[in-house]
């Protein structure tokens, strides 16, 4: 949840490069305006942006591994700029 669609990318390159993740691709190239909530699978390799007023500000990961049970569950909200 980020003020902007700027704001939240940049948070989710901040994360990729921490992580050494391979950077997401966004599902669309449509503009959204102002507070966004933005959802990353790294199984697909693809984000997307909704527009999403009231839910607060923060990162939220989610982890969900069948090989590795532990490291399934849900952290956060961190600030924006936790990782940058």
């Amino acid at each position: 949840m980020a003020p902007s669609a700027q704001v939240a990318i940049q948070a989710l390159r901040s994360f990729e490069a921490a992580q050494g993740l391979s950077p997401l691709q966004a599902d669309s190239e449509a503009l959204v305006e102002g507070p966004v909530f933005l959802k990353g699978n790294q199984r697909t390799g693809r984000f997307l942006l909704r527009a999403e007023a009231g839910l607060g500000e923060g990162l939220l990961i989610g982890g969900q591994s069948e090989s590795q049970p532990e490291a399934t569950g849900t952290w956060g909200p961190l600030p924006l700029d936790f990782f940058g």
